[in-house]
């Protein structure tokens, strides 16, 4: 704690600092209530705080606008954050303190309007000290249930101070990081809090956030009608249409003149089996040439035909000798001619 001309360490133990219902700020003003004590093991005084206070409203709207300054730079206002609220939910969470007025009139909002949608209560203190974790905690366990589509923030009006837990960073971060859109409705249409500046849409009232979440039943009767409007008009545009074709067909050529129509089906199956047996004869004769040309080859490579010309096979050991190196003297072999075999069991060579 420190001003122009000193300064002193201070001491706030657990027990005592559950009831400063604010986080205090370098630079803030601030009001204390303690006694003078000694820190044995240095000798320094300080003060052991018992109760702490902002020096009047300008502090904390000082509080206020610093911290404010500081999300806007983090990005937390960015309408690009932003998460699009359900046209028509059917189950809102709630976080407001159970007790409250608020409550009351919301729940009495979402009856009068759309009797259907479900409400699920996320109660927590919204004032005093831990107010700001009990917010946060609430949002969470909403959060951790899939079925809620959006989820309300609120509390009725009242000051500056009694609407400080929704100025606290860490509630802003919880808006910030829910996954389930928040629509804040906090104090009075005048009061403006950080949760409202991070939250997906602003209510100037908690009655204002049901009333943008919840159709009046006019509206939902009027939808209803428009949609049986759409349906019949669809519906008698269908008919007519079957209409239109189903009087086409009667008064097609296939009605009027039955037999033609067979007539000319048939024509078409005969034309069909005429193309089909064309087809196939063409297919058969291009398989005879096939079989003729592989005919002529095969009698070209006729082994019976060439002996008929003069020429003879020679055979020696079950193999036939085309060379004249090949052929051994000595062993026996076989002369093959076109009308018989004769073999011969040794040659003698003549020698020049």
């Amino acid at each position: 704690l420190k001003d122009s001309d000193a300064q002193i360490s201070c001491t706030m133990w657990r027990g005592v600092n559950n009831y400063v219902f604010f986080s205090p700020q370098d630079g803030m003003k601030i009001i204390i209530i303690g006694r003078i004590t000694v820190y044995p093991p240095r000798g320094n005084y300080q003060i052991e705080v018992k109760a702490m206070q902002p020096a009047g409203v300008g502090e904390l709207q000082l509080a206020f606008e610093k911290l404010k300054a500081k999300l806007h730079r983090e990005g937390l206002f960015d309408p690009e954050n932003k998460k699009e609220l359900p046209e028509l939910p059917m189950k809102i969470g709630i976080v407001t303190s159970i007790g409250g007025a608020a409550l009351k009139d919301m729940i009495s909002v979402a009856k009068r309007r759309f009797p259907l949608v479900e409400i699920v209560i996320a109660s927590c203190a919204v004032q005093g000290v831990g107010a700001a974790d009990s917010i946060v905690s609430a949002i969470q366990r909403l959060n951790k249930q899939n079925d809620i589509e959006v989820i309300i923030v609120a509390r009725g009006g009242g000051s500056l101070e009694d609407l400080w837990a929704f100025n606290e960073e860490t509630v802003a971060y919880a808006i910030y990081n829910s996954v389930i859109p928040i629509v804040t409705g906090i104090g009075h249409e005048v009061d403006f809090t950080i949760a409202d500046f991070v939250a997906d849409h602003r209510a100037a009232t908690p009655t204002a956030a049901m009333e943008i979440l919840t159709p009046e039943k006019e509206e939902i009767e009027n939808l209803i009608r428009d949609f049986d409007d759409e349906i019949t008009g669809k519906m008698f545009n269908k008919i007519e249409e079957l209409k239109v074709q189903i009087f086409s067909a009667l008064n097609s050529y296939g009605f009027r003149s039955p037999f033609d129509l067979l007539r000319l089906f048939n024509q078409k199956v005969d034309s069909a089996l005429y193309r089909l047996n064309q087809t196939t004869e063409k297919y058969i004769n291009y398989q005879k040439n096939k079989v003729v040309l592989l005919a002529s080859k095969l009698s070209a490579y006729d082994v019976q035909k060439t002996l008929s010309k003069g020429f003879v096979l020679v055979k020696q050991e079950d193999k036939f000798v085309t060379r004249a190196k090949n052929f051994q003297i000595s062993q026996p072999h076989t002369l093959i001619f076109y009308d018989n075999k004769i073999q011969l069991n040794k040659i003698y060579e003549k020698k020049d």
